[in-house]
Parts: structure tokens; sequence; C-alpha cells
């Protein structure tokens, strides 16, 4: 299905481009296709890993919030496709090397307008042509798998599964002056394959292809092994074993199954690898997102240099690709490409066209739907449609009634599939018309954390009531920031609504537990443990400059907690985490945060990432006059000692979303008093930046 997107801004280290042409990728696409229109029970089969790790969210949150995180998950939005040429049409900062008009090739997906890292573009020659630099991306990722196979000249090697991949892989193994043995099922392809210059084994006539392999090694073995195909069967790698001569190499570019045999490699003394697609820099966000490329001297080979040394073999007409191509659609028309993907098999290259004047391409805005508002209710622009937005703001939201104006994303595609769900009216880019659009006069900014405070202030200027979801600022400069802004804003005591979404405080176990507490006229003694599990350390949430690490960006939640609770200012914040150790990267989420408070009152908050995924997420204690309260993970809390009060257990977890949506909004509409006082939300930005400072510096 084509979706009608506004265009994605260039931001740092990108470059935005018009498409020229993409070229369907058969072996992954027709595997994404395929496990989209799955049934539930058969995409749960084709990933067991993903299976275990649900059945463990049942034990700690309880089978509806996990059916609801699943059904979310799935139904993510996933661009297809990425092998993309273009035009630049504007070069973001620090994307130095490129500028508007070149033409260029990149892993972007089926869209008119990309928007792609620099280090995932390479220039391409003159000689070679739009269709031709489309294969570059898939040519790629063979001659990754090719460089882990080191061949050398005059040695020989077996492609298994000549797709399409496979069929670059021989010609460029060919290249490299190696002899080829080509070994598939299909006997077209394998016509392809000896017209470049490869000997081929026809697995359908039966043909035994470790004999035929011997006969091929001259009674030697080959020397090496690199695997294509897609499959679930063992057999590919198995085969590859007995094919090699003692200490060969054998390089997985498909998807097989692994079930290996010892005695298979443990003989020959047999070296296997897997290839990670197109090369040195992928899945690496310093690389891929921050541009920050590898050093030429060390790594001779990142996944740009590889476009680059694919589009150069082409330009010198060693790369014949052309033969290869078997279909072409105008990007209209692109629903008939992906019929034929699914339904003809001996498809190769499907290549996609984009004719469409580059002008017309280049909208900020897209209408959803025609909506009329109400200025007399809450009128909502969304910045940011991320995971957290998607699955629980924008819902919650709804729910309360709010009217939904416009949802604002940097890449236009997410904002149209969640615009369009939730019943937004439009779809933007262009956040500061957002901000400046009257007919919205509440924003709602779910963006990574380092632009928060940028946003809220901005909305304050305009006048905007203010919906942030933690943490508030990731820096003092930042605080102080908004903190003037807002004051400057409302000099005589009224002005826009500012809240924070510390969401826990809503939840009904916190409402009653603040209830029991209210009777309790002596200091409180808090224990908030966080089972917060393990998030990568290249992870963006554990980047001081984007993030702000975890104790900012989520520990923040557990200090407002106790705030809540205890009821009281906050007197004094002391800080531990974990000692810095080898063989660990993060420790600061892994802290302990001891607050005191003006009435007597302290807690200390456990911040943990090591510990069992089994043991409850979230757990408050409270010890007050001789009474106990416990509650895990929201869903089942228990007293201890209160006369009239035992537990209070729910079926499903609640974290109170929709409670502080709603609370929030009917504020907005009647004027009321903002559910969090900004005394609050800065006194609580204050202590977690205290917290994390105290960290970083022990």
């Amino acid at each position: 299905m084509i979706k009608e997107a506004p265009s994605p801004l260039a931001a740092k280290n990108t470059l935005l481009i018009d498409t020229q042409s993409t070229l369907v990728s058969v072996g992954t696409e027709r595997m994404l296709v395929e496990f989209g229109k799955a049934s539930m029970l058969a995409k749960a089969k084709q990933q067991p890993d993903k299976v275990k790790q649900v059945l463990e969210k049942v034990k700690t949150d309880g089978l509806m919030t996990t059916i609801d995180a699943v059904r979310s998950k799935l139904a993510q939005p996933l661009p297809l496709g990425y092998c993309n040429v273009g035009v630049v049409n504007v070069a973001g900062e620090s994307a130095e090397n490129f500028k508007a008009g070149d033409r260029v090739v990149s892993n972007g997906p089926h869209a008119d307008v990309v928007r792609v890292s620099k280090n995932l573009c390479a220039k391409i020659p003159d000689g070679v042509s739009d269709e031709e630099a489309a294969f570059t991306v898939v040519a790629s990722i063979g001659l990754q798998g090719i460089r882990l196979l080191k061949p050398t000249l005059g040695e020989c090697f077996v492609v298994t599964g000549v797709g399409l991949i496979g069929l670059l892989t021989v010609q460029l193994l060919l290249a490299h002056g190696c002899r080829v043995l080509a070994l598939d099922f299909d006997s077209q392809k394998l016509e392809l394959a000896k017209s470049f210059g490869a000997e081929v084994c026809n697995l359908a006539k039966g043909e035994d292809p470790i004999t035929v392999a011997k006969s091929f090694s001259r009674g030697k073995g080959v020397d090496g092994v690199i695997v294509t195909a897609s499959t679930k069967s063992n057999e590919p790698i198995s085969q590859a074993a007995h094919m090699c001569r003692k200490r060969g190499r054998i390089v997985l570019v498909g998807v097989t199954g692994l079930s290996l045999s010892r005695a298979d490699f443990y003989e020959k003394e047999l070296s296997f690898q897997v290839s990670c697609s197109y090369g040195p820099g992928r899945y690496d966000p310093n690389y891929e997102e921050k541009g920050q490329d590898y050093p030429y001297a060390f790594v001779r080979w990142t996944e740009q240099r590889n476009f680059e040394a694919v589009l150069d073999m082409m330009a010198r007409g060693q790369l014949n690709v052309t033969s290869l191509i078997t279909h072409r659609f105008d990007f209209s028309d692109a629903e008939s490409a992906y019929q034929v993907l699914t339904e003809d098999s001996s498809a190769l290259g499907i290549i996609i066209n984009y004719s469409s004047p580059s002008e017309s391409r280049h909208t900020p805005s897209v209408l959803l739907q025609p909506t009329s508002y109400s200025k007399n209710k809450p009128v909502v622009g969304f910045i940011g449609a991320g995971n957290y937005a998607s699955r629980m703001l924008i819902p919650a939201f709804k729910k309360a009634g709010a009217q939904l104006h416009s949802i604002s994303t940097s890449g236009g595609t997410s904002g149209v599939i969640h615009g369009e769900k939730a019943g937004f009216g439009e779809a933007t880019t262009d956040t500061q018309k957002l901000l400046e659009n009257d007919e919205i006069n509440t924003v709602a900014i779910v963006t990574r954390h380092n632009s928060h405070a940028k946003f809220v202030v901005s909305a304050l200027k305009t006048n905007k009531n203010i919906f942030v979801e933690k943490p508030l600022a990731i820096t003092r400069d930042e605080l102080d920031k908004i903190r003037d802004t807002y004051r400057s804003v409302c000099k005589d005591g009224s002005g826009p609504h500012l809240m924070v979404g510390f969401n826990r405080r809503f939840s009904p176990h916190i409402k009653k537990m603040k209830e029991l507490l209210i009777t309790v006229n002596e200091p409180k003694s808090f224990i908030i443990t966080v089972n917060a599990g393990e998030v990568p350390s290249e992870h963006w949430v554990q980047d001081i400059q984007v993030g702000g690490g975890r104790i900012i960006g989520e520990a923040c939640h557990f200090i407002d907690l106790m705030r809540h609770l205890a009821g009281s200012k906050i007197l004094s914040v002391e800080a531990h985490s974990m000692g810095r150790t080898e063989g660990i990267d993060i420790t600061e989420d892994k802290a302990s945060i001891s607050i005191r408070f003006e009435d007597g009152s302290f807690g200390t908050i456990h911040y943990f990432a090591n510990g069992a995924s089994s043991f409850p997420k979230e757990r408050v204690e409270v010890f007050a006059a001789g009474k106990v309260l416990q509650l895990d993970n929201f869903r089942k809390m228990k007293g201890y000692g209160w006369a009239g009060f035992n537990k209070l257990n729910l079926w499903r977890q609640d974290k109170g979303h929709n409670e502080c949506a709603r609370c929030f909004l009917e504020a907005v509409e009647l004027g009321m008093n903002t559910p969090i006082t900004v005394e609050e939300l800065f006194e609580v930005a204050e202590a977690t930046l205290d917290a994390a400072e105290q960290i970083r510096h022990s």
C-alpha cells in the first residue's frame, strides 16, 4: 500500500534524496510480506525467541498488558526496501562531502523522498545508469561475505543459492580471479550463472553437489563456500562442510538452519562465519546516525566503501546487472511489483522507477481527514510519534476526549500511519508551523529527550498548554531556560499549563496508597526497587547528550513518585552507582538514590539494570506507623496492619497513563490547576539532575 506522507526534514549527517529508481530485494522483501500476511500463530512459530520473551512478560505484567504490547509491536509500520538511487535535494549539516544535485545510491526505502545517513550513501559514477546503480546495496551484501571469505586468485569456491545476491556474488568472485561453482534448484538462474562464467550443479535434476564439488575442485575439496540461500534446512551448511578442503572457509550470507555437526567441522578444522549485511558500520549508531567514519587505514572496507567498490566495478563493466532485471514498474503501480514478488518465483531484479516532478514531492503537511474543532476544548498537536507516543500517549489522549489536530514527525511516514489510526486531522514535518497554529491550544511533546526543553520553551512562547513526556530537561542550562521562560510568560500567576508525564502517581494503586498515607501523621520510609533491565550502551537513551542517561531519562519517574507519596519538599539527595569495573560499559543504571524530605520522611530508589526479567519490574514499599504497603508491577498491592485494607489487585497492569492524560486535559478545559504543580516539576527535575551528577562524579 502506498501512503502519501509529508516530506522528511534534512537532519545533521543526513541527505534528503529525490528517488529516481529502487530495487526490490526479492528475498528479504518477500519474507517480510509473507510474515506480514501470516497469522499470529504463524508469526509466533517463526520467532520462538520472541515467544519466550512474551511468556516472561505475561508473568510480570499480566496477560492483557502483554497482549496489548504484542499487538502494538506487530502494528508498527515497516517501510520496505533498502536499494535506493536518487538525486540529493538537500545536504544536511556536516554532510560536507555531498551537495544538491549529486546522484547517489543509498539504503533508503521505496519512497519518492528519503532521508539517509551520509555514511549510507555513495556518489554514482557518470557511466552507471540509475537502474544499474540500484543493485549496489544488494551487491554489497555479497561483497561483504566475500571479504570475510578472503579469496585469493586461482582459488575455487561454491555459491549455494543463486538468487539475486547469489548471482551478484558469483560475478564478484569471478572478478577476484576465482573459479566458481553455482548450486541451485532453478535452471534459469543457473543458466545466468553459467553465462557469467561459473560452472553449475542443478539440484533439481538430482545432481549430487558433493560429488560435483569434488570433481570441480580436482579432488582436493573447494577452498570455501558462500551460502546465499534462504531455507530452514540445515543441509546447505552440512553440504558446505563436506565439499570443503581441510581448513576451508564457510560464510553464511543468507538464512539457513544452523544445527551443525561437530564432526563435520572438527576433522577438517573448518572456519564458519556469518556475514553482517553490507559491511563494517552496519547497526553502529556512531557510524550510521552520528556520521563518525572509521579510520581508513584501520578499517579499509566500511559499508559505504563497499558501495563505492561495487559502483566502480559497474563503471568498468566488470559487474553485469542489466541481465538480472526481469520487471519494471512505475512507483504509482508499486502494488503490482509486490504481486509479482509473491506470485512469480522466477522474478529477480524488480525495478521501480519514479517520474513525478521533484517540486511536487516536497510537501511539509498532508491532510488526513477534514475536521472541525471547538476552541472551548483542548485542541492537541503531537510532536513525535515513536513507540511510546503511538502505543500509550496518543490512545490515552484520544480516550480522554482530546481533539487531535496535527501530528509532527521529522520523517513524516510514522505521523501519517499513527495519525490516520488515531483520527488526527493533519500530519506534518513542520513543527514550528504546528506551534504557531492558532487552532491548536495544547501540545504533547514525545520526542527524544534532548529536544524536550527546546520544544517546551517554544511552546511556552506561543502560549500553548504543554504536556511533555519525561524528562523535562537533561541539563541545568535547559532547566533554567524553561524556568525563566515560564516565569516571563506567567508573570501575573496565570498562563499556560505545563505538565510532565509522571503517570505513575495517577495509577489506581498509588491513588489508594496516597489515600491511606494521608491518615499517617508521622514520617514515612520508602523503598522503590526498579528492575529496569539492560539497555545496550549504544542505545540513544544511554547517550548523555541525547537521552541524558537512564537516571535522568527514567529514574525521574520514581523520584517524582516518592515526592508525591511523601507529600513534602525534597530536602537532600544522595546517589551512588556500581563501581566502575572491566566488562561493564554502563554503571550509572545500577544505582541507589536516597532522598530526605522536610517532614522527616526518607526513602531509597534502587534502580538496577542487572536483575532477572522474571523478578517484578517495579516494586514500591512504604513503612509507616507500624504498617506496610507493598505494590508489585502496578497490578497487585498488599497492605499489612491497615484497618479495612488488605489488598488491591487488578486484572491488567495500570500505570496511570489514561488517568494522567484525562486529568491534564480536564485542567486545560475547565481552567483548573495543573495536576502537578510547576514547583514540584522543577523540584523533581533539580533532584534528578543532582542524582545524575553525583553518580557521574563519584
